[in-house]
Protein backbone atom coordinates (compact mmCIF):
# COMPACT_ATOMS: atom_id res chain seq x y z
CA UNK A 1 0.00 0.00 0.00
CA UNK A 2 1.34 3.82 -0.61
CA UNK A 3 1.09 6.27 2.39
CA UNK A 4 0.61 9.76 2.80
CA UNK A 5 0.27 12.31 4.94
CA UNK A 6 -3.05 11.94 6.99
CA UNK A 7 -3.28 8.09 6.09
CA UNK A 8 -3.98 5.57 8.98
CA UNK A 9 -0.48 4.71 10.61
CA UNK A 10 -0.49 0.76 10.04
CA UNK A 11 -1.37 -0.67 12.93
CA UNK A 12 0.98 -4.11 13.78
CA UNK A 13 2.04 -6.40 16.42
CA UNK A 14 5.95 -7.09 16.52
CA UNK A 15 8.50 -7.97 19.00
CA UNK A 16 10.87 -5.48 20.75
CA UNK A 17 14.13 -5.07 22.95
CA UNK A 18 11.27 -4.22 25.16
CA UNK A 19 9.25 -6.91 24.53
CA UNK A 20 5.89 -7.60 22.18
CA UNK A 21 4.14 -4.32 21.19
CA UNK A 22 0.70 -4.11 19.43
CA UNK A 23 1.67 -0.39 17.57
CA UNK A 24 -1.92 1.49 18.05
CA UNK A 25 -2.05 0.27 21.46
CA UNK A 26 1.45 1.22 22.57
CA UNK A 27 1.07 4.74 21.35
CA UNK A 28 -1.82 5.43 23.38
CA UNK A 29 -3.12 8.67 23.65
CA UNK A 30 -0.06 10.50 22.68
CA UNK A 31 2.38 11.22 19.49
CA UNK A 32 4.87 8.97 18.26
CA UNK A 33 7.98 9.02 15.87
CA UNK A 34 8.69 5.53 14.20
CA UNK A 35 12.29 6.07 12.20
CA UNK A 36 13.69 3.10 10.04
CA UNK A 37 16.85 1.68 9.50
CA UNK A 38 18.19 -0.53 6.68
CA UNK A 39 20.65 -2.96 8.76
CA UNK A 40 22.13 -3.19 12.17
CA UNK A 41 25.71 -2.54 12.41
CA UNK A 42 25.14 0.03 10.05
CA UNK A 43 27.91 3.65 10.60
CA UNK A 44 25.30 6.25 9.97
CA UNK A 45 22.16 4.78 11.62
CA UNK A 46 24.71 3.95 14.80
CA UNK A 47 25.29 7.88 15.04
CA UNK A 48 21.47 8.79 14.32
CA UNK A 49 20.21 5.69 17.55
CA UNK A 50 22.93 7.71 19.95
CA UNK A 51 21.44 10.84 18.94
CA UNK A 52 17.94 10.04 19.38
CA UNK A 53 18.76 8.46 22.99
CA UNK A 54 19.71 11.87 23.59
CA UNK A 55 17.02 13.48 22.57
CA UNK A 56 14.14 11.33 24.05
CA UNK A 57 13.52 13.85 27.28
CA UNK A 58 13.08 15.97 24.59
CA UNK A 59 10.22 14.05 22.50
CA UNK A 60 9.04 13.20 26.02
CA UNK A 61 8.74 17.07 27.20
CA UNK A 62 6.06 16.66 23.76
CA UNK A 63 4.00 13.61 25.09
CA UNK A 64 5.64 11.67 21.89
CA UNK A 65 7.37 8.02 22.46
CA UNK A 66 9.87 7.16 19.67
CA UNK A 67 10.26 3.60 18.54
CA UNK A 68 13.51 2.38 15.97
CA UNK A 69 12.91 -0.41 13.13
CA UNK A 70 15.72 -2.41 11.67
CA UNK A 71 14.85 -5.21 9.24
CA UNK A 72 16.96 -7.84 12.35
CA UNK A 73 16.05 -9.39 14.64
CA UNK A 74 15.37 -8.50 18.18
CA UNK A 75 18.62 -10.41 19.66
CA UNK A 76 20.92 -8.38 16.55
CA UNK A 77 19.26 -5.25 18.15
CA UNK A 78 20.43 -6.18 21.27
CA UNK A 79 24.38 -6.23 20.43
CA UNK A 80 24.14 -3.08 18.42
CA UNK A 81 22.87 -1.32 21.13
CA UNK A 82 26.32 -2.13 23.40
CA UNK A 83 27.92 -0.58 20.31
CA UNK A 84 26.10 2.55 20.19
CA UNK A 85 26.04 3.31 23.80
CA UNK A 86 30.27 3.01 23.80
CA UNK A 87 30.35 4.43 20.32
CA UNK A 88 27.92 7.41 20.71
CA UNK A 89 27.80 7.86 24.83
CA UNK A 90 24.45 7.28 25.18
CA UNK A 91 22.37 4.50 26.00
CA UNK A 92 19.31 3.68 24.13
CA UNK A 93 16.37 2.99 26.17
CA UNK A 94 13.28 3.41 23.59
CA UNK A 95 12.25 0.04 22.36
CA UNK A 96 13.37 -1.14 18.49
CA UNK A 97 11.34 -3.38 16.40
CA UNK A 98 12.70 -6.39 15.13
CA UNK A 99 11.72 -6.79 11.56
CA UNK A 100 13.34 -9.97 10.31
CA UNK A 101 10.62 -11.16 8.22
CA UNK A 102 10.33 -7.98 6.27
CA UNK A 103 6.83 -7.35 7.29
CA UNK A 104 6.59 -3.90 9.02
CA UNK A 105 8.64 -2.62 6.33
CA UNK A 106 6.35 -3.90 3.40
CA UNK A 107 3.95 -2.77 5.22
CA UNK A 108 4.95 0.97 5.55
CA UNK A 109 5.56 0.76 1.80
CA UNK A 110 9.53 0.92 2.53
CA UNK A 111 10.09 -2.13 0.26
CA UNK A 112 8.42 -3.60 -2.24
CA UNK A 113 5.98 -6.43 -1.67
CA UNK A 114 8.06 -8.92 -3.69
CA UNK A 115 11.51 -8.39 -1.56
CA UNK A 116 10.44 -11.64 0.21
CA UNK A 117 10.08 -12.74 3.88
CA UNK A 118 13.40 -12.86 5.62
CA UNK A 119 16.27 -9.73 6.39
CA UNK A 120 18.68 -12.76 6.10
CA UNK A 121 21.35 -12.41 3.53
CA UNK A 122 20.39 -8.94 2.54
CA UNK A 123 22.58 -6.16 2.97
CA UNK A 124 22.08 -2.64 3.93
CA UNK A 125 22.17 -1.79 -0.17
CA UNK A 126 18.99 -3.47 -1.02
CA UNK A 127 17.14 -2.12 1.93
CA UNK A 128 18.17 1.27 1.02
CA UNK A 129 14.58 2.27 1.33
CA UNK A 130 13.93 1.38 4.94
CA UNK A 131 14.91 5.03 6.40
CA UNK A 132 11.93 6.27 6.68
CA UNK A 133 10.77 8.38 9.81
CA UNK A 134 7.30 9.11 10.68
CA UNK A 135 5.12 11.72 12.49
CA UNK A 136 2.10 9.46 13.90
CA UNK A 137 -0.56 11.49 15.84
CA UNK A 138 -2.81 10.60 18.77
CA UNK A 139 -5.49 9.78 16.01
CA UNK A 140 -2.76 7.45 14.60
CA UNK A 141 -2.89 9.95 11.26
CA UNK A 142 0.92 9.96 9.29
CA UNK A 143 1.63 13.81 10.28
CA UNK A 144 5.13 13.62 8.40
CA UNK A 145 7.18 11.27 6.50
CA UNK A 146 10.81 12.04 5.65
CA UNK A 147 12.74 9.88 3.78
CA UNK A 148 16.86 10.07 3.84
CA UNK A 149 19.44 8.63 1.72
CA UNK A 150 21.72 5.93 3.48
CA UNK A 151 24.92 8.73 3.15
CA UNK A 152 23.43 11.08 4.82
CA UNK A 153 22.45 10.97 8.26
CA UNK A 154 19.05 12.41 9.65
CA UNK A 155 18.66 15.93 11.03
CA UNK A 156 16.28 14.88 14.17
CA UNK A 157 16.40 18.25 15.57
CA UNK A 158 14.29 19.05 12.32
CA UNK A 159 11.88 16.17 13.43
CA UNK A 160 11.48 18.10 17.06
CA UNK A 161 11.12 21.43 15.00
CA UNK A 162 8.30 19.98 13.11
CA UNK A 163 6.72 18.38 16.22
CA UNK A 164 6.62 21.71 17.63
CA UNK A 165 4.78 23.24 14.63
CA UNK A 166 2.51 20.57 14.15
CA UNK A 167 1.36 20.41 17.39
CA UNK A 168 0.66 23.86 17.73
CA UNK A 169 -1.65 24.08 14.22
CA UNK A 170 -3.12 21.07 15.68
CA UNK A 171 -4.53 23.47 18.42
CA UNK A 172 -4.65 26.92 16.72
CA UNK A 173 -6.04 27.45 13.18
CA UNK A 174 -2.41 29.26 12.41
CA UNK A 175 0.40 27.77 10.60
CA UNK A 176 4.27 28.35 10.63
CA UNK A 177 6.59 30.08 7.78
CA UNK A 178 9.62 28.77 6.36
CA UNK A 179 12.53 28.53 9.19
CA UNK A 180 9.94 28.69 11.85
CA UNK A 181 11.54 28.00 15.51
CA UNK A 182 8.75 27.98 18.48
CA UNK A 183 8.09 31.69 20.19
CA UNK A 184 8.43 33.37 16.44
CA UNK A 185 5.53 34.34 14.44
CA UNK A 186 2.93 32.35 12.89
CA UNK A 187 0.62 33.18 9.76
CA UNK A 188 -3.30 33.08 10.84
CA UNK A 189 -4.72 30.05 8.64
CA UNK A 190 -6.05 30.60 5.14
CA UNK A 191 -9.71 29.29 6.63
CA UNK A 192 -9.85 31.95 9.10
CA UNK A 193 -11.87 35.20 8.69
CA UNK A 194 -10.22 38.67 9.17
CA UNK A 195 -12.85 39.11 12.28
CA UNK A 196 -12.24 35.80 13.23
CA UNK A 197 -8.72 36.79 14.13
CA UNK A 198 -9.40 40.03 15.32
CA UNK A 199 -11.51 38.34 17.67
CA UNK A 200 -9.12 35.77 18.38
CA UNK A 201 -6.01 37.65 18.56
CA UNK A 202 -6.61 41.17 18.78
CA UNK A 203 -4.58 42.09 15.76
CA UNK A 204 -2.63 41.02 13.06
CA UNK A 205 -0.38 42.20 10.87
CA UNK A 206 -1.46 41.83 7.12
CA UNK A 207 1.60 41.33 4.57
CA UNK A 208 -0.93 40.46 1.97
CA UNK A 209 -4.52 39.65 2.61
CA UNK A 210 -3.72 36.46 2.52
CA UNK A 211 -0.58 36.41 4.40
CA UNK A 212 -1.54 37.72 8.10
CA UNK A 213 0.89 37.14 10.93
CA UNK A 214 0.48 37.33 14.56
CA UNK A 215 2.57 36.16 17.65
CA UNK A 216 2.30 32.50 18.42
CA UNK A 217 -0.31 31.99 20.45
CA UNK A 218 0.84 30.62 24.19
Amino acid sequence: MSLRINDTAPDFTADTTQGPISFHNWIGDGWAVLFSHPKDFTPVCTTELGYMARLEPEFAKRNTKIIGLSVDPVASHGRWAADIEETQGSKVTYPMIGDPELKVAKLYDMLPADAGDTSEGRTPATNATVRTVFVIGPDKKIKLMLIYPMTTGRNFDEVLRVLDSIQLTTKYKVATPVNWKPGEDVIVAGSVSDDDARKQYGSFKAVKPYLRVVPQPK
